[in-house]
């Protein structure tokens, strides 16, 4: 492993070390793995006709509310309402929606439950079919509601510039509900309690105390909000007590309590077999798990339905006998003839929930199990999360059959949807899997047909996704499906370095053709710098890869190189111009999010009174002006979780001084595993980074999933 750098120039550039995250925000206690500043929630509409004439955003939200429904239909039919609370307004998904775009970086946010690691949700895409969509955001509020909001604030001493958030966070009588209630204010992303509790104190006067039973519902409203921004899709009541408490709430209890009874979160006890285990359900009402020991949880209604949901989809897989197409004589042979992906096609053959786990290598066993089922009749697909997985996978297959997670969720992409709404396939191999969150889950499994078989692959030990949920993981802890675990190495020096860090050691690598350079710097001036030269001047002489392939990755959006940083440096040297519109030029490498929770990379073709035109993965996007700040962002440089999901011919992962606090295992593990013939780390964390790699796994998110899988257990032995 090399320590210098291929062809680069000795030159410094001093700078003050930043904030290494300033979207994930400070860590709290209980606090679990915060998302990546990035991006990743789908969607299901009707059938493929419909869903190419809707707006993306238009979409989401039909498919929301379609999802919801169903959701809600099933829990009827099941006659088993959940103990504590009832549903949450629709502001409340609302709200969930601005905090996530405000992890996406278009705000800053001091996230309580995330780690110090950026946070947010990886990447399902746009359509595949190259044609120009036109992002439309869904209407703002009436402009009457924004002023009337307007004077609130004003009254109150709030910036008057917030009136439209909160207009669209609370909906109509919003100045009414912010008048009576002050702090729900709170329900606009990047407020922080001590603005709210100012504002509320300006407007109530004398009545206003921190013992206000409408503060401590707000806080505890807020707190899950934060939580699920950080990945968990619920909190334990000790846990979300103690932060009440820490915010000065002075009866946490009751706090939450008030929040039970008016329906703004719901409880659960979950029963334990041993201290920290969870075990079963818990809503047996039997003299044994009464003695039993049980936690005591809360969360926000969406995240409970969907784990719910997903928990019910599981298990009709698991405990259905999947549609016999070929005979079990045909299955054999076919696995008799596919090597090292035998046993994964021996395991689809009769179940109808698999596990497949490996690195890179291991995705030709995926897809000799599709060659398998397209030769034996069954319609079988392919999904990833982002198109550049989409189009890197397919060259596996000999024609079509990958689809994106957001168009196969659509009906843009894929095999469409039949009379029932059901995806109109019998295998459904999904790939990148640790990177479904608990809502994207729940909607790919309800949207199964009966009879059909899921396959889910991908690499454990990449971050978890950056949506609430930790789907991959829980699936294989609860072991109620088959699980296939690939032999197959990823090759080389990347792939001989990437493997060692997965098992807790950063291991030094003969690497002839420099296929791992270390760039060793003593600030976060000398690490722009040595990036920038890297892209534009060392890697295309010395590696032959031109910079347009080569994609930086860096821990968090601020400090002095962070990507916002990093982009302005690396657009100076490559792509300068006066940003004539929003800040960007033609020819500016971006990355784009369509909705909430994605991110595409993609690049400017050209500005016009339509707005801006970009190409996305062989898609033309046009994104309307008024939307360019919030979803657009200069792409040179990403964070893991926007890149977790793809590969590039090289990658420079840079390492300031200041990230060292914010790595972990999984982080190395992404970012290193990012690339495909070249990495430079352009390294100033000294030690920090082989005790990351050695000692700090993923930190702990709280979910139930597991919990709800226990059913399944004696149905599969």
């Amino acid at each position: 492993m090399s320590t210098e750098p291929p062809e680069t120039t000795e030159n410094t550039e001093p700078g003050t070390p930043g904030a290494a995250t300033e979207d994930a925000g400070a860590a709290a206690a209980g606090a679990g793995e915060g998302p990546d500043a990035a991006e990743g929630t789908e969607a299901t509409t009707g059938d493929g006709d419909t869903a190419a004439q809707l707006s993306e955003a238009e979409a989401e939200l039909a498919a929301q509310r379609l999802e919801r429904e169903r959701i809600e239909r099933r829990k009827a039919e099941k006659q088993g309402p959940v103990e504590s609370g009832t549903k949450l307004s629709g502001t409340a998904a609302d709200l969930l929606a601005a905090v996530r775009a405000v992890e996406s970086g278009a705000k800053p946010v001091a996230t309580v439950f995330s780690e110090p690691e950026p946070p947010r949700r990886p990447a399902p895409e746009p359509v595949r079919q190259p044609r120009p969509v036109a992002s439309e955001a869904p209407a703002g509020p009436a402009p009457e509601t924004v002023e009337s909001v307007r004077r609130v604030l004003a009254d109150g001493g709030a910036p008057e510039s917030l009136a439209p958030q909160v207009a669209a966070a609370l909906g109509e009588g919003a100045a009414g509900q912010l008048r009576a209630d002050p702090w729900q204010l709170l329900r606009v992303a990047g407020v922080r309690t001590e603005q709210a509790d100012g504002f509320a104190r300006a407007l109530l006067g004398a009545e206003c105390g921190p013992d206000d039973e409408r503060r401590g519902r707000a806080l505890t409203v807020w707190l899950l909000e934060q939580a699920a921004v950080a990945g968990h899709t619920a909190l334990e009541m000790p846990t979300l007590t103690a932060a009440l408490a820490q915010r000065g709430v002075p009866d946490a209890e009751a706090a939450v309590q008030n929040t039970l009874a008016e329906g703004e979160a719901l409880a659960f006890q979950d029963a334990l077999d041993e201290p920290g285990a969870p075990a079963s359900r818990g809503d047996d009402e039997t003299d044994e798990d009464e003695a039993r020991p049980v936690r005591v949880l809360v969360g926000l209604e969406r995240y409970a339905l969907a784990e719910e949901s997903l928990a019910d989809g599981l298990a009709r897989l698991v405990n259905s006998a999947p549609k016999q197409d070929g005979s079990a004589e045909e299955w054999e042979r076919a696995a008799t003839s596919a090597g090292s992906a035998a046993d994964l096609i021996r395991a689809a053959a009769t179940h109808g929930l698999v596990l497949h786990t490996g690195g890179q290598a291991a995705r030709a066993e995926p897809a000799a199990l599709l060659h398998a089922a397209h030769a034996l009749g069954l319609r079988a697909w392919a999904a990833t999360h982002s198109p550049v997985g989409r189009d890197s996978f397919s060259t596996l297959l000999d024609g079509p059959g990958v689809a994106t997670v957001a168009g196969l969720l659509s009906g843009a992409e894929g095999p469409g949807r039949d009379s029932e709404g059901a995806f109109d396939l019998d295998l459904l191999v999904l790939l990148d899997a640790p990177q479904l969150d608990v809502e994207t889950a729940a909607l790919l499994t309800e949207s199964l047909p009966d009879g059909a078989r899921l396959v889910l692959a991908g690499d454990p030990a990449v971050l978890w996704s950056a949506g609430p949920g930790r789907v991959f993981a829980d699936l294989l802890a609860a072991r109620v499906c088959p699980q296939i675990a690939s032999r197959l190495p990823d090759p080389g020096p990347l792939g001989e370095l990437v493997s060692g860090i997965g098992v807790g050691e950063l291991n030094q690598v003969e690497a002839p053709g420099k296929e791992v350079v270390i760039v060793p710097v003593r600030d976060a001036g000398e690490a722009v710098h040595r990036t920038v030269q890297l892209v534009a001047d060392s890697v295309p002489r010395a590696i032959g890869i031109p910079a347009e392939e080569t994609q930086v990755i860096t821990p968090g959006h601020g400090g002095a190189a962070g990507t916002r940083a990093l982009n302005a440096a690396l657009k100076e040297r490559l792509n300068p111009g006066p940003g004539r519109f929003g800040g960007f030029d033609p020819g500016d490498r971006v990355a784009y999010s369509p909705a909430p929770g994605r991110t595409v990379p993609g690049q400017v073709v050209k500005a016009d009174a339509e707005g801006l035109h970009l190409s996305c993965a062989g898609e033309a996007v046009v994104v309307p002006q008024e939307r360019v700040e919030q979803s657009v962002r200069h792409g040179w440089a990403l964070t893991a979780h926007q890149a977790a999901g793809a590969r590039w011919p090289a990658v420079v992962v840079v390492l300031p001084g200041d990230a060292a606090q914010t790595l972990n295992r999984p982080w190395v593990y992404t970012a290193f595993g990012r690339a495909d013939r070249h990495l430079s780390v352009v390294h100033g964390v000294e030690q920090a980074l082989p005790r990351a790699v050695a000692e700090i796994p993923a930190k702990p998110r709280t979910t139930r999933l597991a919990v709800l899988l226990g059913p399944l257990l004696p149905a599969t032995g």
